[in-house]
């Protein structure tokens, strides 16, 4: 086995339509995600004995809850390989804030298979690596290829678009996270909240495609629990952003900014609010299979 390193990026939602239930319980969705420089590292090193994740930051889990642990076990059983999986570790240093809306955990099961493929030295062709990615995830398939994709199902169906011309991004991150189901709980519980019209935004520049809005139907159900999700919208428009929505479940809100001068002045502006603030920028699809492209890496 070789030793392997790949970047985990995070998404933001640049669309987000709830289409009603599933028969399987879930949700049929419509969305438009967009791939972000923001990114976790992942390390797949090999190491005799028990598959371990390590990780230094409080709150993540080293246990199969993790969805790396969920990936690697995929993948391990996909190749007919016996017993639980072992002589590797996954060491993640962790950049994309939890529960915020910005996939960091389906990131990282899709950058754990793309990476563990390469260690493990199994060819994978990408319809292979997407159906295990759906399995583990509705999110995770959009990950093996970023940039700006429209998804549909679960999220799971993900069908490439014309690449959002580069924006700079600025996040704001409050001291609160959302889980899935609450948000989801919410949207189904306060149906009057989630169907109230909500104003189209236009996203900014020369893009072809219709399909983004920058509406977020979670967001309504989601502000009416954290109102500080509709103050950090105005407080980016304040500072200049041309759009700024809700990223998928939440809690992150996000302004996009067609100069880096622009959103850095927002950042300086926004600093001190009481929220975190990250400065970020979009990534098309061919930057994305670049920078996130797993590579060899030497043992420390």
């Amino acid at each position: 086995m070789t030793a392997v390193t790949i970047r985990a990026h995070a998404k933001i939602n640049l669309d987000l339509r709830v289409l009603g239930m599933r028969a399987d319980g879930f949700h049929e969705l419509r969305t438009v995600f967009q791939a972000i420089a923001l990114h976790d590292t992942i390390r797949c090193i090999p190491r005799p004995g028990p598959f371990a994740i390590e990780c230094d930051t409080a709150g993540i889990p080293l246990d199969r809850t993790n969805l790396i642990w969920r990936a690697a076990d995929t993948l391990w059983r996909a190749l007919r390989r016996d017993g639980p999986v072992r002589d590797v570790v996954v060491r993640l240093e962790k950049q994309i804030p939890l529960q915020a809306g910005l996939g960091g955990g389906s990131a990282d099961a899709a950058a754990t298979l793309m990476a563990l493929a390469r260690a493990w030295r199994v060819p994978m062709k990408p319809s292979q690596l997407t159906d295990l990615a759906a399995h583990l995830g509705s999110d995770v398939p959009f990950f093996l290829a970023g940039g700006t994709a429209l998804g549909l199902g679960r999220g799971e169906e993900v069908y490439p678009l014309a690449d959002l011309p580069r924006h700079f991004i600025v996040l704001l991150i409050p001291g609160f996270g959302v889980s899935t189901s609450e948000a989801y709980g919410w949207y189904d519980n306060e149906r009057e909240l989630s169907r109230a019209p909500r104003e189209a935004q236009h996203v900014p520049g020369p893009w072809p495609s219709r399909a983004a809005q920058m509406i977020n139907d979670l967001e309504a159900p989601i502000a009416g629990h954290h109102p500080e999700i509709d103050q950090m919208k105005a407080a980016l428009r304040r500072a200049g952003a041309l759009a700024a929505a809700m990223s998928g479940s939440g809690s992150t809100v996000f302004g996009l900014f067609q100069k880096r001068r622009d959103a850095q002045n927002a950042v300086n502006h926004l600093k001190g609010a009481g929220w975190r603030v990250l400065l970020t920028e979009s990534l098309g699809r061919g930057e994305y299979a670049r920078l996130a492209a797993p590579r060899k890496s030497r043992l420390h």
